[in-house]
Formats: structure tokens, C-alpha cells, sequence
């Protein structure tokens, strides 16, 4: 599609399901200049808290449509798509895409997808050209989401890219927020490995998709060192300074159902495309250096005589 912006001031990222990652990306944009941020949430009261952040909130849901879509979408450059799947794919496209279709001005749209996507490997490498067969229903319904988003942009050339997410975490979202409200178990499943990734790594791939637009590719977002959970809880624990919970066996523990369901899933993630494509260096290569950031910038919003083997 021909854009029709004449420059970074004219730039207005619309999110559909303004969550963590979304926010991480907006405040990025706001900070650089020269954009308006726009987003939808399920929950009415969360309005006012993206109002404070500078983002003008809409209330969306599938059974809850945007008031006035033509009018709201009208001047947006960017759409970035976060929105759960269910059982028929992705919301924002059931609901939104004839409307999106007929937009004037977009230059990107991405949606935020999962590794998910690829299925059991039985701890094999995967990377973008491996095959999606997805084992697990998360899986599938976001391979359904993918589907949908790309049908547009083979038959409507509209500039969708897919982003499938490893495991995220960041400031007030990792090992470390578990550790500290007693919540996190170390389990024990030989030869099972999860891929993560910073959210600051995420913001820095769809920074460089915005700058460097290639509709119809697919990406993986991950850091360079898929390692089992356990592993992960331990060292979130020494950095606490808190004893580390004792190893469970997998058949043993008692897991919520979409708990488990991240362990019938086991790969490794291959995350070349980025660097080679993007020109992306992760600014987190491993789960170490991300939680050393997190627990940095914890002291520096709370002040480095926090006793922080104390929940917060």
C-alpha cells in the first residue's frame, strides 16, 4: 500500500491489545519522537491507565467492536496486534479486517504470534522455515491467527509481519517476581528446554521491522540459550539470596492445565533471521545478563538500600 505520511511526525501506531509488550514499545516510540499511540484493552478501568501513559484508549474486545472503526483507524500508520486467539483465530482480524483492509496510510502491521506455533520437537532446533504443527490448542489457535493475518497480505498486499514470541519476560515479569512471591517450582523434566526472550529484545526486532518493512516474513524472538525453567528459577534465587526450591519431578507436580501445556511443547529455537535480516544484537543473549538487567533496574527505581529478598 502507498502511504500517504509525509514524515515521522505523521506516524500513529494503533495497538489492538495494549499489553506489556505494547506498552514497552509505545514508551520507545513516544521517547524518539514524532509519534501518537493509540490502544484497545477489554477492561474499561485499564482506560484511564493507558490515558496516563499518553495512549489514546479504545475499549475492544470480539463481542465488543470498536465504536466507529473507519473513523478511529482513520490516519493510523502502524497496527501492531496482540489480541488473544480463540477458537476461530485472532479478534482483530474476525472483527476488524475488512475495515483494516481499507486503510489508507499503513506502512506495517505486526502481529505478535508464539514458538508455540512450531509445536514438539522433542528438543530439536527449529527455525522460520521449519513447518508449523502445532501440538498444544495455544499453539494452534495462534497458527490460526498467523493464517489469517498473512491471507491479507497475499490477496490484499497489505504489510503484515509475524512475530513468534519465545517465552517473555522483563521488569516485573520474570523469575524473580515468582521467587519473591513463594510462588515459583523448580521442575524437572530431563531433556526439556524453553527459549525466552528480554522484552526489551522485542522492542528492539519491531523497531527494526518498522524502520525496514518486509511484508510477509515471519520472525523469532529468542535469546541465544534455551535452558529448562529450573535452571532459570535458580539463579533468580541466588540472586536474591534466597534458598532455591527443591527439584520436582515432572510427573510428580501439580500443574495448572496451561501451566503443563508449556511442557508438552519441547525445542529449541533457532534466532539467526533477526541478526542476519534485521541487523538486531540482542542486548540480552541469556536469561543471566536479562535478569541482572531486571534486578538493575529494580534498584534504580527503588533505591539500592531495598532489602530485595523481600517481596515487593
Amino acid at each position: 500500500m502507498t502511504s500517504t505520511s509525509k514524515d515521522s511526525g505523521d506516524k500513529h501506531l494503533f495497538c489492538f491489545g495494549h499489553g506489556y509488550c505494547c506498552d514497552y514499545l509505545s514508551r520507545t516510540l513516544v521517547s524518539a519522537g514524532g509519534w501518537r499511540i493509540s490502544g484497545t484493552t477489554r477492561d474499561p478501568e485499564k482506560k484511564a491507565v493507558l490515558r496516563d501513559r499518553g495512549v489514546r484508549p479504545f475499549t475492544f474486545s470480539e463481542t465488543h467492536p470498536l465504536a466507529d472503526p473507519l473513523y478511529i483507524l482513520r490516519d493510523v500508520t502502524h497496527i501492531l496486534i496482540s489480541t488473544p486467539p480463540g477458537e476461530e483465530g485472532d479478534p482483530t482480524f474476525l472483527v476488524h479486517a475488512k475495515e483494516i483492509c481499507g486503510l489508507k496510510n499503513i506502512e506495517w502491521i505486526g502481529y505478535l504470534s508464539t514458538t508455540g506455533a512450531y509445536g514438539d520437537r522433542g528438543g530439536g532446533w527449529v527455525d522460520e522455515t521449519s513447518e508449523v504443527r502445532p501440538t498444544t490448542i495455544r499453539g494452534t489457535r495462534r497458527a490460526k491467527a498467523e493464517a489469517q493475518w498473512l491471507s491479507l497480505y497475499k490477496s490484499k498486499h497489505l504489510p503484515v509481519h509475524i512475530f513468534r514470541l519465545a517465552g517473555i519476560y522483563g521488569p516485573g515479569r520474570s523469575a524473580l517476581d515468582s521467587v519473591r512471591a513463594g510462588v515459583a517450582r523448580r521442575v524437572d523434566k530431563p531433556g526439556h528446554a524453553f527459549s525466552r526472550i528480554h522484552v526489551d529484545d522485542i522492542v528492539q526486532v519491531l523497531m527494526a521491522s518498522i524502520a525496514k518493512p518486509a511484508p510477509g516474513e515471519v520472525y523469532n524472538l529468542c535469546d541465544d540459550e534455551p535452558v529448562p525453567s529450573h535452571e532459570v528459577i535458580d539463579f533468580a534465587c541466588k540472586m536474591l539470596g534466597l534458598p532455591s526450591p527443591p527439584l520436582i519431578p515432572f510427573e510428580k507436580v501439580d500443574l495448572a492445565p496451561i501451566t503443563r501445556s508449556f511442557y508438552a511443547d519441547n525445542k529449541r529455537v533457532r534466532n539467526e533471521k533477526i541478526k542476519t535480516v534485521l541487523g538486531v544484537e540482542l542486548k540480552y543473549k541469556n536469561y543471566r545478563e536479562g535478569l541482572k538487567a531486571c534486578l538493575a533496574e529494580e534498584q534504580n527505581a527503588f533505591g539500592t538500600l531495598r532489602d530485595y529478598t523481600q517481596p515487593i
